[in-house]
Formats: C-alpha cells, structure tokens, sequence
C-alpha cells in the first residue's frame, strides 16, 4: 500500500494581510499531478485544512475543487482528512455523506454513545488497495478538545482523556482488522519533543497540560501521520511516526522549513520507506535584517528591479527588521522609496531599539512588537502586568487557558 502523509494547508491564511491563495493553488496543482503521477492508494490530510474556523468562500471552493479533480484523475483514490485545532470540526464534516462518493471521509469531532461509550466504529475507517481489497484500517483521530475527552464517563483530566480515547480506538482497530492488515493513525497534536514554530502555530497546550507522548501510539500501529507543527520531522526519531508540515511557510519564522509531503510504503503491516518530495515554492518570503537603518537602505537598493513581462503574483513577500537608536517617524516612507521599482512586495517592518530586548517570548515595553506575533497568553499576560504591576500567577493563566478554549470552541459553530 502507498500512502501520501500531508498537512497543515491553511487554506485561506493571509500573511500580514496578503492573501496567500496564488500559492494554496499553486501547491493543489503540484500535488494533483503527483497524485497522477504516483497513483497512491490513500491521501492523508492530518488536519488545519483550513487557517480559521469560519473560512472564505474561496478557501472552501479551493478544498472541494481539489478533491472533484482528485477523484475524477484517479477514482480508486481513498482521501482520509480530519479536523485540526484551527477547523470547526462540524464544517468539516457538513458534507461528508456527500464527499463519501467521492471516496473522501471527513472527520471532525470524536462522539460518545448512549453507554458512555466511545463511538469508535465511525473513527475506524477502511484503506482499500488498488484492487479494491481492504489492505489496512485508519484510525482518524481529529483535534481532541476538552469538552470532548472530559466529563461524566473520562473525569476532568484533560490528558488522561485523550489517553483513554486512543486506548479504546487502538483496541476495536485490533479487534477489527485481520492478520496482514495494517493499522494507520492520522492525528492532529502537539507531541512532546517536538520543534514548534515562532510565530505560526497556535499552542494546544491547555493549562499546565503537557504535550502528548509517543507512547499513545504502541507498536500495532505501522504509520502515524501527524498534523500541527510545521516543521516536517519524526517524533522521537521514530521512522513511524511523523509530523509531513505545511506545504507552505506559514510565517517569515519557517523560510527554512523544506516543505514537503510524505510518500509512505508498506507491505502488510510492515513499513518500508518514508519518503519526502520537495514541494516547489511558489512564492519565496524574504528576510532583510536585522540591521542599521543605513544598511538596510543599501540592502534595499540592491534587490532586483521589476521584469515587466515576470508574473507578479510570484513576487516575494519581504519583511524588513530594523535596528534604531531612535524613533524614526518616517520609517515607513524610507523603506518605501527604497522599494520603488524593485520585485518584491513589503508585507511588514519590524522595528527594535538597539540595547532592548526580549525575555520569554514576552516583549520589555521597549522592542516594538505587533499584535499577530503574540500569542492571547502572552497578551493576557502584557495586560495583567500593566494593570496590576506584577506577573500573573500559574492558577490565572491555567483559567484563562480554559476560558480561551471555551471561547474558541463557541466560535466554531457555522
């Protein structure tokens, strides 16, 4: 069986509001033609399909769009795609009995039964081969949040319930599949051990809750395809169990990242190779800085000048860091005149005063930081600080953890 493992699409984001759906198109066109190219038997989508709970309409059209294409070049394809903590798990699955006749199953949210009992028949999914026998079983696994895994029957260990709900799965898979078969996990989670982004994923982490532990997944289970960090990378050095990340960067903080998906073999329930293929980018994002006002001027008048008959569309986003000593009232004006005529296209400035700096994450007051670099904690945190005079305690940052949760759940409806 081949599988393609990906993740983390974000359709919709916009990068200091500049839309990024040239790209998203750029990356579902790539990836339809290795899908024709390769002819896997599963494509894996581990979740944050989309950047926001309550997408755009262009994101939306952009996600089925591919799917139709997908299944009418190639009928026999089996799409698996579950809810990250960016999705409303109910969105995702509003169209499900209409994408199961394009082979698509769509998994939000993990439901209980009268009992108590998990409804882990609608989580174990089928992955038919090429001749339409079932070679292996999904176990879907979308974004667990609290009010899902707490209460009456799991207590109010948010933790403990996400171990008891990938216990229970875990057992009916084995239950389920026959000698042979194997078992695939497709999961969105933080697990522990695991390189997270700057400035472009959201924690997941409640309270003082930690990130989860390989351990969840045991040895029965052949592939763990995981979602929500973006830098693509085992866990815990295990060939098993891999973060694909985002097929674009997401943020100036992932220029770096080798953006890929993963082209996954197995024969049974033995797995034989992991391997990456290189997204192309169609966009590059661009760093200058941090320096001197004086040099950066200079580094701008070097880049290259607009080609008239280039597409635009494929400028880079630049970001320019500057270092002052003092405040410069026309900053903005500068680095403007500077670009004048040249190929790229200024999404921010970022400014900070020499001898200041940063501790925690948590900017002094003096380093000059916007608003979408901070997460709601830090922000919470900058807030009671000002009100109040001292740190915020343990206790508070655990409740406003909750309420934020609570909030972002409530949010999610359609």
């Amino acid at each position: 069986m081949r599988l393609f493992h990906t993740s983390d699409w974000h359709l919709g984001q916009n990068l200091h509001g500049q839309d990024r759906d040239f790209e998203h198109g750029c990356f579902l066109d790539w990836l339809l033609r290795q899908l024709k190219l390769d002819q896997p038997d599963v494509l894996l989508i581990a979740g944050d399909i989309f950047d926001t709970v309550n997408p755009p309409v262009k994101a939306q059209e952009r996600l089925y769009d591919f799917i139709v294409s997908a299944h009418e070049q190639q009928p026999k394809l089996t799409i698996v795609m579950i809810a990250g903590n960016h999705d409303s798990g109910s969105r995702i699955e509003l169209p499900a009995p209409l994408m199961r006749r394009l082979r698509t199953h769509a998994l939000g949210r993990v439901l209980w039964l009268d009992d108590g009992q998990l409804d882990a028949e609608r989580l174990l999914l089928p992955l038919p081969d090429a001749k339409g026998k079932t070679v292996a079983w999904c176990l879907a696994l979308p974004f667990l949040r609290p009010a899902e895994v707490t209460g009456a029957h799991l207590g109010d260990n948010y933790l403990r319930g996400i171990g008891q709900v990938h216990e229970w799965l875990i057992e009916a898979a084995n239950a389920k599949r026959k000698p042979g078969q194997a078992l695939i996990a497709i999961s969105h989670a933080h697990m522990a051990g695991g390189s997270v982004s700057e400035d472009s994923e959201r924690s997941l982490i409640i309270g003082n809750a930690e990130a989860l532990s390989a351990s969840l997944f045991g040895p029965s289970i052949s592939y763990v395809a995981l979602g929500h960090l973006h830098k693509p990378q085992k866990v815990n050095g295990e060939e098993r169990i891999r973060y694909s990340g985002s097929p674009i960067p997401l943020s100036f903080s992932e220029i770096g990242y080798p953006h890929q998906i993963l082209d996954v073999i197995l024969d049974g329930e033995t797995l034989v190779s992991v391997e990456p293929k290189l997204i192309p980018r169609a966009v590059n994002l661009q760093r200058i800085g941090p320096a001197p006002l004086a040099d950066i001027l200079l580094q701008l008048a070097d880049l290259p000048d607009i080609d008239l008959l280039a597409d635009v569309q494929r400028q880079p986003w630049l970001e320019v860091r500057v270092c002052l000593d003092e405040p410069q009232p026309d900053l903005r004006h500068q680095v403007e005149s500077a670009l004048h005529g040249k190929a790229v296209r200024l999404v921010r400035i970022a400014a900070q005063y020499a001898g200041n700096g940063s501790r925690d994450g948590v900017d002094d007051g003096t380093t000059l930081v916007e608003l979408d670099q901070l997460t709601p904690q830090q922000l919470f945190s900058r807030a009671w600080q000002d009100s109040y005079g001292s740190e915020v305690d343990e206790q508070t940052l655990n409740d406003f953890a909750q309420l934020l949760q609570d909030v972002q759940m409530e949010s999610e409806q359609p």
